[in-house]
């Protein structure tokens, strides 16, 4: 829940509802961080960013890592009827993912029906493959990283890693998580712990998407994500590499 704070000491800063505070736009009028921080106002811009996007907001839940029922329409009241309010990682993720800044997110709380425009940014041109693809030879270094003249490219969100890549999934044995057609952007450097989706090479060439169920000195332990399939364990010297998904397209 979004909370004004005195309109004297800080006449340009809320307090969200984890005590942390977030800072208005230059110049903005006092009272647009106080009146306009109403529930329907927050859930309007939420609404409004997955329009912008072209997503639902079961689509726009998706793409910022939540559950795809977490802005449900049905989920925005308590049974005793009290308002629930997005919390604030969830609104961070949000931003995230959309590019959207605080200061558009604020406006769009305050009454705008569209985002602000930007200068806009030059497309990143990401590397893309299918994942059927991906345990041939030539596709990636020893280190794991994208090489060579095989592949496609793809404008895809803006990510930190310069080695990051996307691969194209086909078939049904990943479903419900990712569907044929879905795309996945995958980073070789990003940190992973238990529970993130990956992309695991063995040393046999077979590439696949996983989730890590546990990593240790000697092991790696991988559940499918399709139940239908069967789990995976392997040494560690049987695995050459293991890479975080940090997007999907779904």
């Amino acid at each position: 829940m979004l909370l004004p704070t005195s309109p004297i000491r800080h006449p340009s800063r809320f307090f969200l509802k984890s005590g942390k505070t977030a800072v208005l736009p230059e110049g903005q009028p006092d009272h647009v961080g106080m009146a306009a921080m109403k529930h329907e106002d927050i859930w309007r811009a939420i609404d409004t960013l997955a329009a912008e996007n072209g997503l639902s907001p079961s689509g726009l839940a998706k793409r910022s890592g939540l559950d795809p029922t977490t802005f449900n329409v049905s989920k925005r009241c308590m049974p005793d009827g009290r308002n629930r309010w997005p919390s604030t990682e969830s609104v961070a993720k949000v931003l995230n993912a959309t590019g959207a800044s605080l200061e558009q997110f604020t406006a769009l709380v305050s009454g705008a029906r569209t985002l602000s425009s930007n200068p806009p940014r030059p497309a990143r041109r990401i590397p893309l493959i299918g994942l059927a693809q991906a345990g041939g030879e030539g596709f990636f270094d020893d280190g794991g990283f994208p090489v060579g003249g095989g592949w496609d490219e793809v404008s895809l969100p803006e990510v930190a890693d310069p080695n990051a890549y996307a691969l194209e999934i086909s078939g049904d044995s990943m479903e419900p998580v990712y569907r044929d057609g879905d795309m996945v952007i995958v980073s070789p450097t990003a940190p992973i712990r238990r529970g993130d989706r990956v992309v695991v090479r063995t040393g046999k060439g077979e590439v696949m998407a996983k989730q890590l169920a546990r990593r240790s000195a000697r092991r790696v332990e991988l559940k499918s994500l399709n139940p239908a399939h069967p789990d995976y364990s392997f040494d560690l010297n049987e695995v050459s590499w293991v890479h975080r998904i940090i997007w999907a397209s779904q």
